[in-house]
């Protein structure tokens, strides 16, 4: 059975990541990028679906955990009475092969150690061929080629396992290396020794480029770096987490494949970059977006993947019992066929996030946007899923119908800030004809709130959002509103849930059940009491969120209130998005001036240009 997901910490080299419990198992990796089948895969099981433990043995260990400084180097150190051990994982930032590095530092006393190595592919449904090669092990299957170098002789059981046992004592240091290729490529040469100190200083660097200088910074660097680690260097793409299916409520089946790039994470993304002075990071979330989304604008998806794939179907993996017996456990995504119109906004705000930064435009860019904008003009007032991939009937969503304001109000602004060639009259008027409809339609006069639908009367957190999108100003009395609204109907617990759930019957996406708090949510509902100028709620908000990281720094997409664990994918992207960009908020605040990348289209902007 896995560990609870705050006993994990995440290691990767920008093509794929992996997950070490806190007992010094590696439960989770793909290979040989993060959509790639899992070799071990006990997090979504059992040992017998593939996992690699190194660790003291016996019990009664004091585990204390920490990364490296700055870096995404993993120390684990193991105490009992006078002895002492550490372990170091990392995953060297990727050349032409993915990479498994554990070092083992003898600190005191005589330690026992025990390594078992239970490699299975494709999600733990193939158990691989065992050749061993001297100090060096071959697991062998289909495509799959991994390769075990150890200073050691490993004893290989009629199970598929392979153990060694050693004991290690002060200053003395043993290395693991694990690598993969495929078949046609035969073993990968025998590694380095200096592989831990060398990542360490990779990350290191990398790390201090960043400019944040608040007093969230130890939150901020950790958060960055694990946003470098979904990165998949080729493309520049950022996936939403490492994983897939684990799930938003314990036992529950709202459990979804997250390795994959959203469209609708696009201006987060790249402002949080911006903001902390990542500009060739930002500059290749903006050419994957480009890439992904070329071809005709009816064809825009809202996910792809990493590598701007377009097909990801849906699939069952029957065997895996699922994390806490939460099943089904599904890789590939059916969300990428849906229809939603707040992707089109979310790409072209990016667009113009990236132009008003500085980073020079793409040759094509404006000529793509257009397309879009003519496309989205002919279809904004039809319905679709809404950003939460409601798997339910397609409904006016109002977040949806505001991105499509969005859209609109950044393709104005296009021409009037950049010069760029376009009918800035014509989507003046549709600016206007959207507003009004959202203001007519979306907007409940009675309860004072904006609703998660037309003619709904429940809200929806991703309303909390219109302040910083521009649509309205945080002080306006209908968002003052709709925040009271959110938080009568959407707290628990302290914290925020997407929409309204009903136990007793299907909710609005047609699911049987609840999920846990999403925390974006959270944090968005920070940034609007920090916008309407209740500074020290926003802040408290902020930081009881940051109580919630595990000891790593590390946040899932959303909480268990009353299990009091975190849930969802793991680490989760855009949770950590969302607090770079309200901790870089706040570091402005402190320092009394704005933030370098604040939305053109901010809450200060006049009435007229809204169209009302």
């Amino acid at each position: 059975m896995s560990a609870p997901l705050e006993d994990y910490g995440l290691i990767g080299d920008t093509y794929t990541a992996g997950l070490v419990s806190r007992d010094g198992s590696l439960d989770w990796l793909c290979l040989p990028r993060f959509d790639s089948g899992a070799c071990f895969a006990r997090l979504l099981g059992e040992a017998r679906h593939g996992y690699w433990s190194l660790a003291p043995r016996g019990d009664g260990w004091s585990v204390a955990r920490r990364y490296r400084p700055d870096s995404l180097v993993l120390e684990t150190t193991f105490h009992q009475a006078g002895d002492e051990v550490r372990v170091l994982d990392c995953m060297p930032v990727r050349n032409d092969r993915p990479d498994v590095t554990r070092r083992v530092e003898g600190v005191s006393g005589r330690v026992p150690m025990r390594m078992t190595f239970v490699p299975r592919f494709d999600y733990g449904s193939i158990v691989p061929w065992f050749r061993p090669d001297g100090r060096r092990l071959h697991a062998v299957a289909g495509p799959d080629h991994l390769t075990l170098d150890c200073d050691f002789h490993l004893d290989v059981t009629e199970d598929g396992r392979a153990v060694t046992d050693f004991h290690i004592g002060p200053g003395e240091g043993v290395e693991f290396h694990l690598g993969w290729t495929s078949r046609e490529y035969g073993s990968p040469p025998r590694p380095a020794r200096d592989v831990v100190p060398a990542t360490e200083r990779w990350w290191q660097e990398w790390a201090g480029h960043c400019r944040y200088r608040g007093r969230y910074r130890e939150a901020v660097v950790r958060s960055l770096i694990t946003l470098k680690a979904l990165t998949y260097a080729p493309t520049g793409g950022i996936i939403a987490a490492p994983t897939t299916s684990l799930p938003e409520r314990l036992g529950g089946v709202r459990n979804w494949d997250y390795r994959h790039c959203w469209i609708r994470d696009a201006t987060l993304t790249l402002l949080a970059l911006l903001d902390s002075g990542y500009d060739d990071e930002a500059r290749a979330w903006r050419e994957w977006l480009l890439r992904a989304v070329a071809g005709e604008p009816e064809q825009m998806q809202i996910l792809y993947g990493v590598d701007g794939t377009r097909r990801l179907p849906e699939l069952t993996l029957d065997w895996l019992p699922g994390y806490e017996g939460s099943r089904p456990v599904r890789i590939g995504n059916d969300a990428a066929r849906q229809r939603q119109w707040d992707v089109y906004g979310e790409l072209m705000d990016a667009l113009h996030q990236a132009r008003h930064a500085g980073i020079p435009p793409a040759e094509d860019a404006w000529q793509v946007q257009r397309k879009l904008m003519d496309f989205l003009e002919g279809h904004w007032r039809e319905p679709d899923s809404g950003i939460w991939e409601m798997r339910g009937p397609q409904r006016h969503f109002t977040h949806s119908k505001v991105m499509a304001w969005a859209a609109a109000d950044r393709a104005v602004k296009a021409v009037e800030d950049f010069g760029l060639h376009g009918p800035a009259d014509r989507w003046k008027r549709l600016r206007a004809d959207i507003f009004s409809e959202i203001c007519e339609k979306g907007y409940d006069p009675r309860r004072n709130t904006f609703t998660q639908h037309y003619g709904s009367s429940t809200v929806d957190a991703a309303l909390l959002t219109l302040p910083g999108i521009g649509f309205l100003p945080a002080r306006d009395k209908r968002m003052l509103g709709t925040v009271r609204a959110v938080e009568e109907e959407l707290l628990n617990g302290g914290f925020v849930q997407r929409y309204a759930m009903n136990p007793r019957t299907p909710d609005i996406d047609g699911l049987p059940e609840g999920e846990g708090t999403f925390l974006a949510c959270t944090f968005w509902l920070a940034d609007c009491y920090i916008q309407q100028g209740d500074i020290a709620n926003g802040r408290a908000l902020f930081e009881r969120l940051l109580s919630l990281r595990n000891d790593l720094g590390l946040l899932s997409e959303e909480y268990d209130t009353r299990a009091e664990r975190l849930v969802g994918n793991f680490p989760q992207a855009l949770s950590h998005i969302a607090l770079v960009n309200t901790a870089t908020t706040l570091a402005a605040l402190d320092a009394s001036q704005p933030p370098r990348s604040a939305p053109a289209s901010g809450p200060l902007e006049d009435e007229v240009s809204r169209g009302r």
